[in-house]
């Protein structure tokens, strides 16, 4: 049972969510619980996890006998947060993250799932599992039922034979999928223009291939000259998203080098994607980082930053602070944040006092671009 190990003991990482966010729910256990059978009759290396935020899938798993489990967390906090509870929980436990690909679910005959918010999102992890995984796998895919939708049932659909739901319980639900439909194939990223460049997007990333309207209103007031652009100095795209800002700097400015960072395997996958699509890829830097924790102290002149304002389901203001705070240890003296935000946010007297004097640059009736000026 599922209750081999005590979940509530699950801690988040790193604590800076949503308050009223938990490290494990009633879902994390449902799924556990409908597919206990299932997981009793695998060997090792043919239970895979997937979206599993702060390690309860995975190390519940483990707790209950599965070896060589892999996962797939699409936040680097997630993976942190992970390692950290099987440290504490389930030393024992045997995992490996890797991408979201082929070699993920490769002969997987189990496959555990909290269920993505983006449609696209999971249109691309049934794809993937329908295209790699055994053809006995099944699918136990679950979330809160106020997080659900009736077309994430079409969604596997697409990918699968079979569909079934199971009774609801402590406000969570299981969507149970088998019968890999046959020649599907691995998901591509998908496609758009905006403003002469090409933008590429997985499943989950943020706004897809379109241009959304901060980070449009942010481009229009980029500054057309800065210090840096250099190797040692690389203007920075942080919180890239889909890199759309590192792809207008590298295609606007040929001989300038750029740094695009995300947490997010997807942002980062598409930003990659992006970058090849604009034949810019070897002047763009794209990485998988916590903040900007690659990058050292005083190296860049020049940041541009859309910052998130969603933790999951949950608007936060806890998240934009602390890229502020890692942008200001990354600046040069004099160096500049550009950053754009929703105006309701009111982020200027946080700008102010984390890095610097900041002014308005522009603002429309939804956003405002403001630069700060590293003290």
């Amino acid at each position: 049972m599922s209750g081999a190990l005590d979940l509530s003991l699950l801690r988040r990482w790193p604590d800076v969510e949503a308050p009223g966010l938990v490290a494990a729910d009633a879902a994390d256990l449902l799924i556990l619980d409908e597919s206990e059978s299932a997981r009793a009759e695998t060997g090792p290396d043919e239970v895979t996890v997937i979206g599993d935020s702060y390690g309860a899938l995975t190390l519940g798993a483990a707790a209950a006998g599965a070896e060589g489990i892999r996962v797939h967390q699409d936040p680097l906090s997630g993976e942190a947060a992970l390692a950290a509870n099987a440290k504490r929980l389930v030393p024992q436990a045997t995992f490996t993250s890797l991408p979201l690909d082929a070699a993920l679910v490769a002969g997987a005959r189990v496959v555990l799932l909290r269920l993505p918010r983006s449609l696209d999102a999971l249109a691309d992890i049934a794809g993937t599992i329908a295209a790699a995984a055994s053809p006995d796998v099944v699918v136990y895919a679950g979330g809160r039922i106020k997080h659900m939708t009736v077309a994430m049932n079409d969604v596997l659909r697409g990918s699968f034979e079979r569909l079934d739901v199971t009774h609801a319980r402590g406000k969570s639900r299981v969507l149970v999928a088998r019968g890999p439909l046959p020649q599907t194939t691995l998901p591509e990223a998908r496609s758009g223009r905006s403003d002469g460049i090409e933008i590429r997007a997985y499943g989950g990333a943020f706004a897809g291939p379109r241009l959304d309207i901060g980070t449009r209103l942010l481009l229009a007031n980029l500054p057309e000259t800065a210090p840096g652009g250099t190797a040692d100095d690389p203007w920075i795209d942080f919180a890239c998203g889909t890199g759309v800002v590192a792809a207008a700097w590298a295609t606007r400015h040929p001989d300038v080098r750029v740094y695009a960072s995300d947490q997010s395997a997807a942002a980062v996958a598409s930003a990659a994607a992006t970058m090849r699509a604009n034949g810019v890829s070897e002047r763009v830097e794209v990485v998988r980082d916590d903040l900007l924790a690659r990058r050292p102290d005083a190296s860049a002149s020049l940041i541009a930053l859309n910052p998130p304002f969603h933790s999951g389901a949950a608007v936060s203001d806890r998240i934009a602070p602390r890229l502020f705070r890692d942008a200001a240890r990354v600046l040069r003296p004099r160096g500049e944040l550009w950053c754009v935000w929703n105006s309701a946010l009111q982020y200027r007297a946080e700008l102010e006092r984390v890095v610097g004097p900041t002014r308005q640059v522009a603002r429309d009736p939804k956003f405002t671009v403001t630069v700060s000026t590293r003290r």
